[in-house]
């Protein structure tokens, strides 16, 4: 009988993938991929790369061998021996893939697609044609506008159009306008809109100075002999001698103004005196007769003269 040489073993098994060690470690521990995604940021999609071995769909070699090493931590693997069998895996397969991208490692959810980028690209279209058209209707409006302007009438023999100088305005006199009063006076200054702006008894030596903003201000007073009014410190003539109030008197500066210079001003209104009544008419004409009674002795009373009869419009007829 052949005896079994045990110097003839059976050949020893080749060493496991790095992937599938990691595999392995991460199906004892029941986790998924993305249990790991979660632990490593890692997409679920490169680690699935790892675990079988395909570096070429990974960005590099470098970014190979780091999330092989992630994954290994993540599991408890010895990552060192993770990371150099990933690096002999990727020199036998003697492809050294391209420098790392970042849209290739980000979130594929925040990467724009292609119908995105499309629907982008027609809207910024859209606002460049909106933006083109209503700078052309723009610009049409304006040019129509122009034209519609009728141009000006050239004068017969090109003679030039005599230019009309503009009237100068009448300078308005300004100044402090002040009441003060000689004895004791009562007064009311007003403005146009009848405003009352004072009002009541100015004793001797009291003054008030009318508003500089009043609105066309006039004055009431009972004795226009008692009150000077100044312009500036220049007083005018006396309103009045004293004999009647007087009311509606202008006392805005150009008015006063008016006053000093002498120039005819609007005269102010006298308050009317009263109006006999009838008694006083009949007593009047009753002391008239006796008084002249007295005086002609013997004289035949007054005898009205009898009213006058209308003459008839019809002729007499012809006797």
């Amino acid at each position: 009988m052949d005896e079994v040489n045990p110097g003839h073993d059976a050949a020893p098994a080749a060493p496991a993938r790095a992937g599938d060690v990691l595999r392995t470690a991460r199906e004892a521990q029941g986790l998924s991929l993305g249990d790991i995604g979660a632990r490593t940021r890692i997409p679920s999609r490169h680690l699935a790369a790892i675990e079988a071995s395909d570096y070429q769909s990974l960005p590099s070699a470098t970014y190979a061998v780091g999330f092989a090493k992630a994954y290994a931590r993540a599991v408890g693997a010895d990552e060192v021996a993770i990371a150099q069998a990933v690096r002999a895996d990727v020199d036998r397969m003697g492809r050294r893939v391209a420098e790392y991208v970042p849209q290739d490692i980000a979130d594929p959810a925040r990467v724009p697609s292609r119908g995105m980028a499309i629907i982008g690209v027609g809207i910024a279209l859209a606002l460049l044609v909106l933006a083109g058209l209503w700078y052309g209707t723009d610009l049409f409006r304006r040019d129509r506008t122009a034209q519609e302007v009728p141009a000006a009438t050239p004068l017969a023999n090109g003679a030039a159009p005599a230019s009309t100088p503009a009237p100068s305005p009448t300078p308005v006199a300004a100044g402090k306008v002040v009441l003060t009063a000689n004895g004791e006076v009562w007064l009311r200054v007003y403005d146009a809109d009848k405003t009352t702006l004072k009002i009541g008894t100015l004793k001797p030596g009291e003054s008030y100075e009318v508003p500089a903003n009043a609105k066309g201000p006039l004055l009431n007073v009972g004795r226009p002999d008692k009150l000077t009014v100044t312009l500036d410190g220049k007083a005018i003539p006396p309103l009045g001698d004293g004999s009647r109030a007087i009311k509606d008197v202008r006392l805005d500066p150009q008015a006063i103004a008016a006053r000093l210079s002498g120039a005819p001003v609007a005269t102010a209104s006298p308050t009317p005196a009263a109006r006999p009544t009838s008694r006083e008419r009949t007593g009047a004409t009753r002391r008239t007769g006796s008084a002249s009674g007295g005086e002609t002795s013997g004289a035949a009373p007054t005898v009205p003269a009898p009213a006058a009869t209308s003459t008839p419009t019809t002729a007499p007829a012809d006797l």
